[in-house]
């Protein structure tokens, strides 16, 4: 009871002196606003951040690719053991990735695209299961890509991309779709092209992993396939690697011999890194700005204390005890960093929503907004810390007053 009376009597101090609450106030509103459009927008910076990396890098694959060589005093053979990747090692493998991740098996050479009596096109083969479509963001502009069932069976199909395309038939590229090119001299029929901009501007072809023998240049050396792994996200390059290292330890203990397992490791670092110190350096000016929100309230506590000296020893002397006091000053300081809380977040909100729609229309740049849940809970955990750590010594000293000399204050 003699709590909730303290703290009553800290709401009425607050009603009485409205100009001087709302003077503090404003410095805890602009700090609090601060904090969560930086927060915000650092947020939605970082989502934009790792969208052009996941779009435009290589930084979120992890490549498992066999070893075809070995070296023996110096000098190069080939390796009379090279390891064979399968489709059903790439499901295996798949299944054995502790987050998220898309898996596919890729082999790459040259081969020779015709169409007609026409002139062949030099071309990438780009032998593989159908999971490089959605690894590489490839869009199919007119047919399909082809099913992992044509992938294991080796089909005689292949997908053009559509420079490629173009190439074979100028002003024409999706009428392709369901005739015959030859790839390397065997025909294919053309189940799909992909879409301007969807991939490089290379002459690609994209055919199954079954089929990668006969769809490329034969060369000297064995040609191999490479698993590759796609994660969802720069930090989770890490802990891919090492699901992938363990699922090749657990088939052969010896897989560092005839198996190279990488990344970018350098560049993931670099990234993770900046995206690291942009959030610290955000964090550092937002909370310079709460800080001189909280030394407001800390001045209008002790100039509250020192005007009502005189009543702080009436209290004291009719039977308040020091903590009763304590709390009814401490009440003053949360409310008043609470109320600028609120206030302040909803400013807040409005103002990164605002910037981001300049960015986006200045820059064309697909940059929004971050809200989350966990920047509101930090805004509001900062602003309580501030209200309690710049109130408590006001509320000390109001409460370590002396009663008969608080009674003679003038």
């Amino acid at each position: 009871m003699a709590s909730f009376v303290s703290t009553r009597v800290g709401f009425a101090a607050l009603r009485a002196n409205p100009l001087r609450t709302l003077l503090s106030t404003l410095g805890v509103v602009m700090g609090v606003a601060a904090l969560v459009s930086v927060l915000s927008l650092g947020d939605g910076m970082e989502r934009y951040a790792r969208a052009q990396i996941d779009r435009t890098s290589s930084l979120q694959f992890v490549q498992i690719g066999a070893l075809t060589t070995r070296v023996v005093d110096g000098q190069v053979f080939p390796r009379p053991d090279v390891r064979v990747f399968t489709p059903d090692d790439a499901d295996s493998l798949a299944a054995h990735l502790p987050v998220p991740a898309e898996v596919a098996l890729m082999m790459t050479g040259g081969a020779l695209v015709a169409r007609g009596d026409a002139p062949p096109r030099g071309a990438v083969v780009v032998a593989a299961t159908p999971a490089i479509a959605a690894m590489r963001g490839l869009t199919v502009a007119a047919g399909r890509f082809f099913t992992a069932g044509e992938a294991r069976s080796g089909a005689a199909v292949v997908v053009l991309s559509h420079p490629l395309a173009a190439a074979l038939a100028p002003n024409a590229a999706a009428s392709l779709v369901g005739t015959a090119v030859t790839v390397q001299g065997q025909p294919r029929q053309v189940i799909g092209v992909l879409a301007a901009g969807a991939d490089t501007a290379t002459l690609a072809a994209f055919v199954p992993i079954g089929g990668a023998a006969a769809a490329m240049v034969p060369v000297a050396g064995p040609r191999a396939p490479a698993l590759l792994i796609h994660a969802d996200s720069v930090n989770q390059v890490g802990a891919v690697r090492q699901a992938a290292e363990r699922w090749l330890a657990a088939g052969d203990p010896a897989w560092r011999e005839r198996v190279r397992v990488s990344s970018d490791e350098f560049r993931l670092g670099q990234v993770q890194q900046g995206l690291l110190l942009f959030k610290l350096l955000m964090g550092a000016l937002t909370g310079i700005s709460l800080l001189v929100g909280g030394i407001g309230i800390m001045n209008v506590l002790l100039a509250s204390v020192a005007e009502r000296t005189r009543e702080i020893g009436i209290r004291r002397a009719t039977g308040a005890r020091r903590r009763e006091i304590l709390l009814q000053f401490l009440a003053e300081s949360v409310t008043i960093t609470g109320a600028g809380a609120v206030f302040g977040a909803g400013l807040g909100v409005a103002a990164a929503f605002a910037v981001t729609a300049f960015m986006r229309m200045r820059t064309r740049a697909t940059v929004y907004a971050g809200l989350s849940w966990s920047t509101l809970a930090v805004a509001a955990l900062a602003a309580l810390a501030v209200g309690l750590g710049f109130g408590i010594y006001p509320a000390l000293k109001a409460s370590r007053l002396s009663p008969i000399d608080a009674i003679r204050h003038e």
